[in-house]
């Protein structure tokens, strides 16, 4: 579903390990008789890596909060997506040990009957352990919001509705080819066709803006304003009242290919707002005030989403990319490349939910359920808070600082891998006395972490067995 989000950049600490989860503990040989369960139970020789992660395991009265949250409303979301999970688990081709993992605790969860707030806390502890987990160097994870707008729109071009949604073209030609269930991926470049052989990238927003795909007859529906197509382009659906009364449900089915720029991100290298300002609700004001600057700001960012109609009903909240409806504030959109759908999340902060100052405690279990092209990062998440605007206000304004803690079935056992950490440099005031001493001093003997290490670096891409150049030195 998701369309965006800006990634949180952040630098590396030079000495930090990295840290591998491990797989090492058999399946729970209570289930092991039932062929379902054992067969999605994940080997032990089968290890569990997130690349550019540290990890913590911690005890349950670590979390901040654990005690006190609504078990039960996280239990229900996690049994959504172990409908996924179950469901999908003899086609899937994901053989990572997580998504083994998670199939595994879905069985179970399944089989539970009562499911009030200690019977669901209770079965958190006894299925999952926790682990803290962030990006090497880091504290914390970062949380961004995000909404399914609700706006006025209608079937038919008039002149107040003038502004289309589109449903994906037929020239659309993705770059990697996919399989039909795998669905349009959010990701890699997309061409179109001229003639019978040359392919070009998609057209930019700028060429769409200006009538590219007016003979195409893709309209889904019109809208009033381009303001809240752009953000319904960003947010990844939207609920269209239509002027009969009914409304139309659309959600992200592809996009042209183009790099996504986030506009708020220009607004602040112009300094017309600073980063503690910004928000959507700051850009829609400028936009609003500044029409022809706010046409322009919008192409500077290429990318453009196509969508598709759902036939969910009024009452039923969007679909995730894992495929199953979202829970308002128990679902969160992460890196799928680093993570698995399902997987659980206790995320701790003070954030700007009740206003615009960080100050609503916000402890909570999440699952995640979606993702977007530029969430990225272990501990990275986009938090979905509804539709409408009550939702759009706290989504718009998040864009903060969080610990994250993942939880890991038990079946996954923790280890720290081995890890060459380069030796530091001399100290400066001992520099001419080294040198002097291993002139006089005939060559010692390396140890093997240094003759491990060197070898290393001889096979390294690129490596040179020559001085660097002056330049490259200084800098």
């Amino acid at each position: 579903m998701r369309a965006r989000h800006l990634p949180r950049f952040g630098c590396l600490a030079a000495a930090a390990l990295s840290a591998l989860l491990i797989l090492a503990l058999p399946a729970d040989a209570r289930s092991a008789g039932k062929k379902a369960h054992k067969a999605h139970s994940a080997p032990a020789s089968s290890p569990l890596k997130i690349p550019n992660a540290q990890f913590e395991a911690i005890d349950w009265n670590e979390i901040d909060g654990w005690a006190d949250d609504d078990h039960k409303a996280a239990f229900a979301a996690l049994l959504a997506s172990c409908r996924a999970l179950v469901g999908g688990a003899k086609h899937s081709k994901d053989r990572r040990s997580m998504r083994r993992g998670l199939v595994d605790v879905c069985h179970r969860a399944r089989a539970v009957t009562q499911r009030d707030n200690d019977t669901a806390r209770k079965f958190f502890e006894k299925n999952f352990r926790p682990v803290r987990i962030a990006k090497i160097g880091e504290k914390d994870g970062f949380l961004t919001g995000y909404y399914e707008p609700v706006v006025d729109g209608s079937r038919v071009r008039t002149a107040e509705y003038n502004i289309p949604l589109y449903r994906r073209p037929k020239d659309l030609i993705p770059g990697k080819r996919r399989s039909k269930s795998a669905g349009f991926s959010n990701k890699g470049p997309v061409f179109r066709r001229i003639g019978k052989k040359k392919l070009v990238p998609y057209y930019e927003r700028a060429e769409i803006d200006n009538g590219a795909l007016d003979s195409q007859q893709l309209e889904i529906c019109w809208l009033k304003d381009p303001i809240d197509a752009f953000f319904i382009h960003i947010q990844g659906s939207a609920r269209v009242r239509l002027e009969d009364g009914s409304t139309l449900r659309v959600n992200y089915d592809s996009h042209n290919g183009q790099p996504y720029t986030p506009v708020g991100r220009i607004l602040i290298e112009r300094n017309i707002y600073t980063r503690e300002e910004m928000s959507m609700d700051k850009i829609r004001e400028w936009m609003t005030a500044n029409p022809e600057e706010g046409r322009a700001l919008r192409q500077m960012n290429k990318s453009f989403v196509f969508f598709r109609v759902t036939n969910l009903a009024d009452h039923e909240e969007a679909t995730g990319a894992q495929g199953v409806q979202l829970t308002a504030g128990r679902s969160i959109a992460v890196d799928k490349a680093l993570h698995v759908y399902g997987t659980p999340f206790f995320i701790e902060g003070d954030l700007p939910i009740d206003s615009e100052q960080p100050e609503t405690r916000f402890r909570r279990l999440m699952v995640s359920q979606d993702t977007g092209s530029a969430i990225v990062g272990p501990a990275r998440a986009d938090i979905y808070f509804g539709a409408g605007e009550k939702a759009a206000h706290p989504a718009g304004r998040l864009k903060h600082n969080a610990r994250f803690t993942m939880l890991v079935p038990k079946t996954i056992k923790l280890a720290v891998a081995n890890a060459i950490v380069p030796l530091p440099p001399p100290r400066p005031e001992l520099t001419k006395t080294s040198s002097a001493v291993a002139k006089a001093a005939p060559p010692a003997a390396k140890s093997r972490l240094e003759r491990k290490h060197a070898s290393i670096v001889k096979k390294a891409p690129g490596h040179k067995h020559k001085r660097a150049p002056r330049r490259q030195v200084q800098q």
